[in-house]
Parts: structure tokens; sequence; C-alpha cells
């Protein structure tokens, strides 16, 4: 069984990477998420990078995700997949999965001690379960897009603000 990493090493990470299946949705969108949250909290020194599992480099973020950040001021324009590897690994001090079959490949990349679900990060969950996966809108209308957005805003918020000892970013 995978342990979810739920308390940050003393020094906190500053290279952070949201992993999902395609980089096309769920884990791009997070990036421009966290990216606002921590300029709006005045944060600097964080760095955020996104990746998938089963995706190519390259592709645009899909027409769904990059409505739904455009929605809330944010762009996805320049977005390029990125397939998930030892090398994006090894370059984040933090690695937060959309779903517990994203975990296990960060884990194989050589991840352990520094991955844990998106979730259970915000969340403060010692846990690996389906429950607590970010659900894929890929192939959804834009309302399935906007939850999607308003869930990961949420958790992104929590987990910052986790991460940096507040109760919220």
């Amino acid at each position: 069984m995978t342990r979810a990493r739920t308390d940050p090493k003393s020094e906190s990470p500053t290279r952070i990477l949201f992993v999902c299946s395609g980089n096309t949705c769920r884990s791009p969108l997070a990036e421009a998420i966290a990216r606002r949250v921590a300029e709006e909290s005045g944060v600097g020194g964080l760095k955020f990078r996104s990746a998938g599992t089963s995706t190519v480099p390259g592709l645009p973020a899909s027409e769904g995700a990059r409505r739904a950040a455009k929605r809330h001021g944010l762009s996805l324009e320049s977005h390029a997949s990125l397939p998930l590897s030892e090398a994006a690994v090894d370059w984040a001090e933090l690695v937060l999965p959309m779903a517990p079959k994203h975990l296990e490949r960060v884990l194989a990349a050589g991840g352990d001690g520094k991955a844990a679900l998106l979730r259970a990060y915000a969340e403060g969950l010692e846990a690996v379960s389906e429950e607590l996966a970010v659900a894929d809108p890929f192939g959804g209308d834009d309302r399935v897009y906007e939850e999607t957005f308003l869930t990961l805003e949420a958790l992104v918020r929590a987990a910052l603000g986790r991460l940096l000892g507040e109760e919220e970013a």
C-alpha cells in the first residue's frame, strides 16, 4: 500500500509538480491556479510544473480547460504537455497527483517520500483511495470543467496554505 505524504519537511518545498493523466486538463489548471495563489499571497520563490502519466510532449490544454481558466482570468494558451519522467519527479520537492493511479506512477519514478494525492495533502489525510481522486473532466461540457476548476482551486489553496503553515493561502 502506498502511503500519502502529509507533512512537509521542515524546509518548505519550493518546486511543486502536479500530475494527472494527459496533462491537458487537471494538472495544467492546478499549476495555473497555484501560480496565481502564490502571487496573491505574496509568496515568492515557489515554482510549479505539471506532467501527465499518459501523454506525449507538446499537446495543448484541452479546450474545456482553456475556457474554464479564461473564465477565471487565467490562461492555458501557452501550455504544452509534459510526460511524467524521473527527471520531472527529481526536479520537484513535492509531487501532488490527482488520483491513486497517478501516485503509483510518481512513486515508480522515484517520488517516494515527496508525493501525496492533492486532496490528501490539502486535507491533511494519510490515505490513498479513489474517493480522494479529483475527477477527470476530459470530454465533459463546460459545467464539468467549471466544477473541476472550482474543486482544484479549493484544493490548491488549501494545499499551499498548509505548505506555508497558514489555514488557507
